[in-house]
């Protein structure tokens, strides 16, 4: 675990945080994947695997389940309810819900107790179905303070991750999201500052792309114009503790937007020297 949170782009894993208790936690669940039977002198046979890995879980409220295709055929989770319905993202949250071979992944947080059945709409006659007990109250939120500050991550996607900064003095909110650009032809920092309201635990920051300007020693600061003429769009953080929270986005520039109003579980990588969490 420790190694893969390493990885990330450059966040620089200068320090763990242990003796920390997680308020929220990310449970996978995989969708599908093949089994191979048979002798290497007959040769082997491959058939598709319809089943969720593990099928039936139990969770906290708060709690997200990551849902992730092993390929085979091709399937997706909607929930018998029909509160979610997910393959390449999520009905609702622009994705895609319909069946699919390729390996996607999804994620769904569950914010309120009970059961929640689901099914692969391709094969849920051929018993590809589960549940998720959902326990317990939603974790309260921690009022944002300089004590967020540090790097942050998504997991399940080691390789791009936030730097957070909430300055104490006049609480403004600094965010850098270091990612990569939608057709995979380089890497790109997202830009977000605004202020932050230290008696709630959520804010929404505008965002925006600068581009335009030179390397050094041929940087001028006047060059960086942003990205479309105008702001890629919001970004919208909120924590249920001091090591544990969501972040949401909308963009409104092409390629960006296909996954709008998205919700992923971020997790701290490393704190600002000095700085101690509320008990």
């Amino acid at each position: 675990m420790f190694k893969r949170i390493c990885r990330m782009f450059l966040l620089v894993c200068v320090a763990s945080l242990p003796g920390v208790a997680a308020a929220a936690n990310v449970v996978t669940v995989q969708v599908g994947g093949t089994s191979t039977s048979g002798d290497p002198y007959y040769g082997y046979n491959t058939s598709p695997v319809l089943m969720f890995n593990p099928a039936n879980i139990t969770i906290n409220v708060g709690d997200t389940v990551h849902f992730v295709s092993q390929g085979g055929a091709p399937h997706n989770v909607h929930a018998d309810d029909n509160s979610f319905r997910c393959a390449n993202g999520c009905d609702g949250q622009g994705g895609n819900g319909n069946p699919s071979t390729l390996l996607w992944s999804s994620s769904v947080t569950f914010t309120k107790p009970g059961v929640v059945t689901f099914h692969c709409d391709q094969h849920q006659m051929q018993g590809m179905t589960g549940s998720i007990t959902v326990n317990g109250t939603a974790p309260q939120g921690i009022n944002l303070g300089g004590y967020m500050s540090g790097n942050w991550f998504i997991p399940n996607q080691s390789g791009h991750g936030f730097q957070l900064e909430f300055t104490n003095n006049n609480n403004d909110m600094l965010a850098i999201w270091f990612v990569y650009k939608p057709d995979g032809s380089g890497q790109n920092w997202i830009y977000s500052e605004g202020p932050y309201d230290p008696t709630k635990n959520t804010v929404t920051l505008p965002a925006e792309i600068l581009n335009g300007a030179k390397f050094p020693p041929n940087f001028a600061s006047g060059d960086a114009k942003p990205q479309g003429g105008g702001l890629w769009g919001h970004v919208t953080f909120a924590f249920s503790d001091c090591n544990n929270g969501t972040v949401t986005w909308h963009s409104d520039l092409a390629g960006y937007n296909a996954m709008n109003d998205t919700t992923q579980p971020i997790q701290r990588l490393t704190q600002i020297a000095g700085t101690t969490c509320p008990q």
